[in-house]
């Protein structure tokens, strides 16, 4: 008998699509690029496509994709707001999450009257004649229960819309409904996969964060590695926690903290912990020479930056604080250190602990920045003025410690 195969029906095809790259674990992103270029294959009249959905981020809640027919995906952040935008508000979007549907459908044909949302009058003017927005809910809710808009469930809200004379057809508005759950369900992988990243970047730094992600989670999985221990410490900090009220002394914290996580990031380093009023970063950016320029010059960057920021804070009437800086170099070893259920993405050894100990010496030496001779040979030949500042010895060290200090004129 003769085989006879029969094409699958558009919605399968698409479904099958969905299904396949949500398993291959295709971002957001790269999955919505994908699913606009199978609707308009499959013969659906699509303009203009948009998701939004949710995101577990310290800097921001939500995320916005945009298709359109010639730019492709557009990526928007949108940061947390105590108070929503007069534009969201006046949105369809907006009126699809407070209603007690799922679906809002509006024809934008010229005939029509003026729609009551700003922006399907933009698009009409852009030539849109139809336009659809669903609302896909991802978790259990109330259904007896209206949702606030302001403070949704997780989920994702979609719109389509359509330039062709008839806008969208039955079939389309099937084919679309039918592949609906499919692309929730990958958007929803796709969106955790993503939180994952961006919250274990935040809490345990972006070169841990990818490590652990990537599969690096078993207790006592260490690697040893050459980098240079960068030790970053407020001057002073102590006495000004105890002159001004706790808000602005969390506030003066972050702020000259994310002055010394910006520069340590811009020069190839990694935070590894904050400790108090400061932090411990790390340059491993190849051998230990290229190490140890990469972290002198996000010494000098963070000199120019920490006097501009402290130029601002000081004529806004703001309290300022200066900083000390310590570096070593040498062997460490990185990865998870903890109990069973409590692990910490961390480093340890002797040059750890010895770069703890030479932070130790400013106040005695009179310098804010100290770096150790192991730096100071790494770097040379350097564009950079490093002058002896003595031998000597540090508590648990052996043997006697050559010092140095950057010179920078005017200082």
């Amino acid at each position: 008998m003769t085989r006879i195969d029969t094409p699958l029906p558009a919605s399968h095809q698409l479904i099958g699509w969905l299904l396949e790259r949500g398993l291959e674990g295709a971002g957001q992103q790269e999955l919505l690029e994908g699913y606009c270029d199978q609707l308009i294959a499959l013969g659906i009249p699509l303009m203009r496509f948009h998701a939004a959905q949710n995101a577990f981020h310290p800097n921001y809640g939500g995320t916005g994709f945009s298709w359109t027919r010639d730019q492709g995906v557009l990526v928007e952040n949108y940061e947390y707001s105590d108070t929503p935008k007069e534009r969201w508000v006046q949105s369809p979007l907006y009126a699809l999450l407070g209603s007690d549907t799922d679906t809002l459908r509006e024809r934008l044909v010229e005939q029509n009257e003026a729609s009551r949302f700003p922006f399907l009058n933009e698009l009409r003017q852009r030539g849109a004649t139809d336009y659809l927005a669903m609302a896909l809910l991802l978790e259990k809710y109330d259904p007896d229960r209206p949702v606030d808009p302001d403070n949704a469930p997780e989920g994702v809200l979609l719109s389509w819309a359509s330039d062709a004379p008839d806008g969208f057809c039955d079939a389309h508005l099937s084919l679309i409904r039918e592949a609906l759950p499919h692309l929730g369900l990958a958007l929803k992988s796709a969106a955790n996969r993503q939180m994952a990243k961006d919250l274990l970047g935040v809490y345990l730094g972006r070169d841990a964060g990818h490590r652990v992600l990537s599969g690096e989670i078993r207790r006592g999985s260490l690697q040893q590695i050459d980098a240079v221990i960068w030790n970053f410490d407020l001057e002073g900090f102590t006495s000004l926690s105890e002159q001004i009220p706790g808000l602005e002394m969390i506030a003066m914290l972050n702020d000259y903290l994310a002055v010394a996580v910006g520069v340590v990031h811009d020069c190839g380093g990694n935070i590894l912990k904050f400790m108090g009023d400061g932090l411990m970063a790390m340059f491993d950016v190849g051998e230990i020479d290229a190490d140890a320029r990469a972290a002198l010059a996000a010494v000098e960057e963070l000199q120019t930056r920490m006097a501009e920021r402290n130029a601002e804070r000081a004529a806004a009437g703001l309290p300022v604080a200066e900083f000390t800086l310590a570096l070593h170099a040498g062997e460490i070893l990185y990865g998870n250190i903890g109990a069973e259920n409590r692990l910490d993405f961390t480093v340890i050894g002797p040059a750890v602990n010895q770069a703890a100990r030479i932070a130790g010496m400013h106040r005695s030496l009179g310098q804010r920045i100290l770096l150790s001779d192991e730096v100071a040979r790494a770097a040379e030949p350097c564009d950079y003025d490093l002058i002896s500042l003595g031998r000597y010895m540090l508590r648990g060290v052996a043997e006697p410690k050559e010092l140095f200090t950057v010179y920078r004129p005017g200082e």
